[in-house]
């Protein structure tokens, strides 16, 4: 079979675009090496070449402990691939080495309105935000889930979660804004919060609390007792 570099693939098969497409976490080793290697070389693709590299190694840890000298053994691994592979190994290391950065913790409504009121005053939309936690109930991160309408916003439990189980949090606060400046819960908000504390205790994350920010002031669901937590 005649070689054929990845630039004349099918778009979807592409490493690049694919992790453009689906993320990182979509990525297989060797798909996420051929990207960091760029091109092929030798007659061989940047995916074949990252096969071999992952088939001669084996582990990803035995990767990152072989030298220069080492990948360019192999057809197609020049220095300069061989120094671009050796730099991304070495800023894993360097991430795995970081010792996490502590968030801010929240114990009440007012503790979370104080945090994303500046993030969420003066929008036109509504605007709904996952905060996930950590067993201390301190911000490990916070994603944008969806951005809605003046008069609604649409959430799906299953986008609300995502991330939240990829980044394994104990539990979740949800949030978002009321453009009008009444943070009051509707009854839209209030079945909202009903079924995303449904979809949490089915993926094992407790929903604390479903905050509303409004101008100046917050509604709590938790505190106004639309969620009961034990």
């Amino acid at each position: 079979m005649a070689y054929k570099s990845i630039k004349h693939w099918p778009e979807a098969e592409r490493p690049r675009e694919r992790l453009l497409a689906r993320g990182p976490e979509a990525m297989s080793d060797a798909q996420l090496v051929a990207i960091v290697l760029r091109t092929g070389g030798g007659g061989r693709s940047a995916l074949d070449i990252a096969m071999e590299l992952l088939d001669t190694f084996g582990t990803m840890r035995d990767l990152e402990r072989a030298s220069v000298s080492e990948f360019c053994s192999l057809k197609g691994m020049g220095t300069a691939k061989a120094a671009q592979l050796k730099a991304a190994l070495e800023l894993g290391r360097r991430l795995f080495r970081e010792p996490p950065v502590k968030g801010p913790g929240f114990s009440t409504g007012q503790d979370v309105y104080s945090y994303f009121h500046p993030l969420l005053r003066n929008l036109d939309k509504e605007v709904f935000h996952c905060a996930m936690l950590d067993v201390k109930n301190r911000l490990i991160r916070d994603s944008r889930i969806s951005e809605g309408t003046l008069t609604s916003s649409l959430v799906h439990p299953r986008e609300a979660f995502r991330d939240a189980i990829r980044e394994s949090a104990a539990s979740v606060i949800f949030v978002h804004n009321h453009p009008s400046g009444d943070p009051s819960p509707s009854r839209e908000d209030i079945l909202l919060t009903e079924r995303l504390k449904a979809a949490g205790e089915t993926v094992g994350i407790r929903v604390l609390d479903h905050i509303i920010v409004g101008d100046g002031s917050y509604a709590s669901m938790l505190e106004k007792g639309y969620l009961k937590n034990k």
